[in-house]
């Protein structure tokens, strides 16, 4: 006598509902990084743009706002920036959290951290 191997109704189900639950997560997570990168592409065309090296805290900010607007940045805003200078170049910063809801009462949250400081990963 042989057994039948093979896949229940049941665990199709399971592993079904496993994959449904991925791919929300996933088509909730991934949008944020997006946006994060733009953020990051942002910052660094900033940092490379001559006309920044002596720019005051406002026109960064309007820099910024005008190049946000064009890489669809809507996470982070003028305001939100931390401006400085070290060692004679400008460096821009940003920290913000991004918070997505799931299904009722469950969500997820990131928080992102986005620099033009040197030493900083790119």
């Amino acid at each position: 006598m042989q057994k039948q191997k093979g896949a229940t109704l049941i665990g199709m189900l399971l592993v079904g509902i496993v994959i449904v639950f991925a791919a929300i997560v996933v088509m909730k997570i991934v949008p944020a990084y997006i946006e994060y990168f733009s953020v990051k592409k942002v910052f660094s065309a900033m940092a490379a743009d001559p006309a920044m090296k002596d720019a005051t805290s406002q026109e960064v900010r309007s820099s910024f706002a005008r190049r946000s607007d064009a890489g669809y940045v809507t996470v982070v805003k003028p305001d939100d920036l931390d401006i400085s200078r070290a060692s004679g170049q400008l460096v821009v910063s940003a920290k913000y959290r991004v918070e997505k809801p799931l299904f009722g009462n469950l969500g997820i949250y990131m928080d992102f951290s986005a620099s033009t400081a040197p030493g900083t990963a790119q």
